[in-house]
């Protein structure tokens, strides 16, 4: 397994971060890029005459990882070459389906056999994470492991974008089917904040939007809390998200992602099922970048060389600032020198619970893929 990794940003243009054999051709490109991005569809063409025989598949960030460093509207790029595992990269658009249907309609362009693994990467604002997990369960069952990302728009929450061999377009999940008995396929995911203020009860919600909290519209009850910070809402959400324990006894994070005044309803990323307590969290330095070594404890495998995706919410982002590259290299610390990493700050993050196994939609969370062939 071969990796080149190459970073492009405004004052250096195009550099190489790790070089492996370029003679031998790539499979795929795994890029991520800024929003801010100048004249994105020539980078795009460059990257790809760099690699042309390789699939090319990315998505809009709220911040890119590559190495031990983060950056802000550049483009970063791994370029794999496998000895001994075909992939395989397929996209569809929304198009005004259900969250559920659109899973079912990416799961169905991956043959099961030989099926190792799901890289997934969507829109950030237009999909219900929870339901596409399920649509794609449907068709490939729960055995396959699926991993990945929901786009970013910086922390505006605007418009998001995804590229499969094309140029990035809003409205669109793609993912890279890994196959056969050679790869490995690791992950881990861990969040570190810390729930406060009283419990309160989700007494009318329908999948992803939240309606009221102990029989109060929710959005009012939110801004209460958020107090002058109100104003800059759905962005400021991401400094306080709800600690979610379900009927059944699960716990996920869940962050905003819009918000509607006039109903006073607030939208997440996944599902807030009804009847589940909800209870705002709160996160310090130390606890976030101890959690993002977490993930990498989960995510680990044996020595050599292997690639290591990174995907970690815009949240922790904005709460670490200028610290934010010390969760990166947190993550660095455990996987060691073999690892190759790159990564995005995203709206939603996909991996099985370290607890249960069961593939979920997490927020606010450090969420890691290690990839590699034995």
């Amino acid at each position: 397994m071969l990796i080149n990794q190459l970073t492009w940003t405004p004052g250096q243009g195009w550099d190489t971060v790790a070089s492996s054999d370029e003679t031998v051709p790539a499979d795929v490109v795994l890029y991520f890029f800024g929003p801010g991005v100048q004249e994105l569809p020539v980078r795009l063409e460059e990257l790809g005459q760099k690699f042309p025989q390789a699939h090319m598949i990315g998505c809009s960030t709220g911040g890119e990882i590559i190495g031990d460093e983060v950056f802000d509207d550049s483009i970063v790029a791994s370029a794999v070459s496998f000895e001994r595992t075909p992939i395989r990269v397929a996209k569809v658009e929304i198009d005004g389906d259900s969250s559920r249907d659109v899973g079912r309609r990416l799961g169905a362009e991956f043959p099961k056999e030989g099926l190792r693994g799901l890289f997934v990467l969507s829109d950030g604002t237009g999909i219900n994470g929870s339901d596409l997990i399920r649509g794609l369960q449907d068709n490939l069952g729960t055995d396959i492991k699926i991993t990945g990302g929901l786009a970013g728009d910086g922390a505006d929450f605007r418009i998001t974008y995804v590229g499969a061999n094309d140029l990035p377009q809003p409205g669109r999940v793609a993912a890279i089917g890994f196959y056969g008995d050679a790869v490995t396929i690791g992950h881990g995911s861990y969040g570190g904040w810390q729930p406060f203020g009283p419990e309160r009860r989700i007494t009318r919600a329908v999948d992803n939007v939240l309606h009221q909290l102990d029989n109060e519209p929710a959005l009012d009850l939110y801004k209460r809390y958020l107090g002058d910070q109100a104003e800059g809402l759905p962005g400021t959400a991401l400094l306080f998200p709800l600690r979610l324990t379900r009927p059944d006894g699960g716990e996920v994070v869940r962050t905003v992602v819009g918000t509607d005044d006039a109903s006073s309803t607030m939208v997440f990323a996944g599902d807030v099922p009804e009847g589940s307590s909800a209870q705002l969290m709160r996160a310090t330095f130390d606890k976030l970048i101890d959690g993002a070594g977490e993930a990498a404890d989960q995510a680990a495998v044996a020595e050599g060389t292997h690639l290591a995706i990174l995907v970690s919410c815009i949240g922790r982002k904005l709460v670490l600032g200028q610290r934010v590259a010390e969760e990166v290299e947190s993550v660095l610390d455990v996987l060691g020198a073999d690892a190759r990493t790159i990564g995005f700050y995203s709206y939603g993050e996909i991996s099985p619970q370290a607890r249960t196994g069961a593939c979920e939609l997490h927020n606010q969370t450090m969420t890691i893929t290690t990839i590699g062939e034995k």
